[in-house]
């Protein structure tokens, strides 16, 4: 118990530690796509799931009841991608239609596949927890779109960390700049002093 709660401890200062970096050095991504991580785990999809967003230069990421995760596994990533933290799916929901956004979840069985069908460019894909799926009730939601990852398999089931990778792929593969226009090379010691800041808690009071 002691060892678990230790590294609960360390995660968070961790996860302080890679927030005061991000305030400093995080930049919009050049690609119009956001994620949104409803409640995933906080030891080790979340911080591969920036490694991908820094990959791919997407344009930002929330994270919903998401008090802190694992930094380590981004390998530096976190440094560069924009993240913002909510209470709840309500909140990051409102403020994605206010800014013209299509919210599509990505869940198994659906009748629209990924790369089958037209896909917005202002696209914002949000993925449930590893186990519990989505943390609301998607009746409450009937405009949002649901899509599935084809897969020809009998388990049917992709690391949601392996998942955002390759809704990703898919939105730059459509929609991809030029990579001259992405990110050049930073030295690490080197700090520029801008960026769009991290937020706190949306729609709540800040972390």
């Amino acid at each position: 118990m002691r060892r678990k709660l230790n590294r609960k401890l360390d995660m968070r200062t961790r996860f302080i530690r890679a927030k005061r970096r991000n305030l400093v050095d995080a930049s919009p991504g050049i690609h119009s796509c956001i994620l949104i991580l409803d409640g995933l785990k906080p030891d080790f999809n979340i911080g591969k799931i920036f490694r991908a967003a820094d990959a791919f230069s997407a344009l930002e990421i929330h994270l919903i009841n998401v008090e802190f995760f694992d930094p380590d596994p981004a390998k530096g990533s976190v440094r560069w991608v924009p993240f913002f933290q909510h209470d709840g799916f309500d909140t990051c929901y409102q403020e994605m239609i206010g800014r013209g956004y299509e919210c599509i979840t990505l869940e198994p069985g659906q009748d629209q596949v990924l790369g089958g069908g037209s896909l917005p460019k202002k696209a914002a894909f949000v993925f449930g927890h590893e186990e519990f799926g989505l943390s609301f009730d998607r009746a409450s939601y009937p405009a949002m779109t649901s899509v599935s990852i084809p897969q020809w398999g009998y388990v049917q089931s992709l690391n949601v960390s392996v998942a955002a990778s390759i809704v990703l792929y898919e939105y730059v593969r459509r929609y991809g700049r030029p990579l001259a226009e992405g990110r050049t090379p930073r030295p690490a010691a080197v700090n520029t002093g801008t960026g769009v800041p991290c937020s706190g808690l949306r729609g709540g009071k800040k972390s």
